[in-house]
């Protein structure tokens, strides 16, 4: 009600009237009127703006609307270069400690590897003893273990104990040759060796592995071959087989021992034989 007596007042007052004049029209009476004191004739001086009561915004259309205010851009987090070092260093540690370790492994391995292999080479030279037959003039390690037995066309024979089909021998022949080039070559020699396996009727089947050549005493030509051979005395075995010429006879090694599906030859022996094959020679006074 105050605000509409207000705007009653100043509305009279912009048309030139006075505050009294205004009053009157608004219902009060003339002595409350002059009660109020004298009037200025006008409220406002020249120099000043009339008050005016603020026009509502109206938009027309959504051109005319002001643009949005723009939104604050969010400050920056702190960096934590430190922390995210902290953690990469953290991340690499596991890799770098495993790669370490395993470095260290693989050191240990080879400084261990050495020592290992010169205890299996002495054990299996313990296992190993030298034969020499100065009369027949041949050289060879046998196995320590192994006793020498007499057989018929064997110059020497050894066996392993309680398995006879496991056995070393050497038969010596005269001939008429000077070298074991002048018979043939290692693969010629070979083939010879298989038939004559074949030709033995406990013999089911025989198959070369492999055949070499190197020099023994004196640039002395052996040969050397490896083959397998199925028989019915003894089944499947692996042979050994080295041969040479010296002073006019043919010195010729055999080794067998089993090696049954069931129970294969191990490296073990393997490498025992082996050594046998390798030492068979003549003899310095051969």
């Amino acid at each position: 009600m105050k605000l509409c007596y207000w705007l009653k007042l100043q509305l009279v007052m912009r048309n030139g009237g006075t505050r009294e004049e205004g009053m009157m029209m608004m219902g009060f009476s003339s002595s409350s009127v002059m009660a109020l004191g004298p009037s200025n004739h006008n409220l406002f001086t020249q120099n000043q703006t009339p008050f005016s009561a603020p026009k509502p915004l109206l938009l027309t259309s959504m051109a005319e609307a002001p643009p949005p205010l723009p939104l604050p851009l969010p400050l920056p987090l702190p960096s934590h270069k430190h922390k995210s070092s902290c953690n990469s260093l953290k991340d690499k540690l596991p890799v770098f400690l495993s790669k370490r370790t395993l470095n260290l492994s693989i050191v240990a391995l080879l400084l261990s590897a050495p020592s290992t292999t010169i205890s299996i080479a002495i054990a299996q030279e313990q296992e190993l003893e030298r034969y020499t037959d100065t009369k027949q003039g041949f050289t060879l390690l046998k196995p320590s273990s192994w006793i020498k037995v007499d057989k018929a066309g064997a110059t020497v024979l050894f066996e392993e104990a309680n398995r006879g089909t496991n056995n070393v021998g050497i038969v010596v022949s005269p001939v008429r040759l000077t070298s074991l080039g002048e018979f043939g070559s290692p693969q010629f020699v070979a083939e010879k060796l298989i038939q004559a396996e074949k030709r033995k009727e406990s013999t089911k089947d025989a198959e070369v592995i492999g055949v070499s050549e190197r020099s023994g005493q004196g640039g002395l030509q052996v040969y050397e071959f490896e083959y397998k051979l199925d028989s019915t005395r003894g089944g499947m075995k692996r042979i050994f087989s080295a041969a040479f010429v010296a002073s006019k006879k043919l010195y010729l090694l055999n080794i067998a021992h089993s090696d049954q599906p069931e129970n294969p030859l191990d490296t073990h022996t393997r490498i025992m034989l082996e050594k046998v094959l390798h030492s068979f020679d003549a003899s310095s006074s051969t």
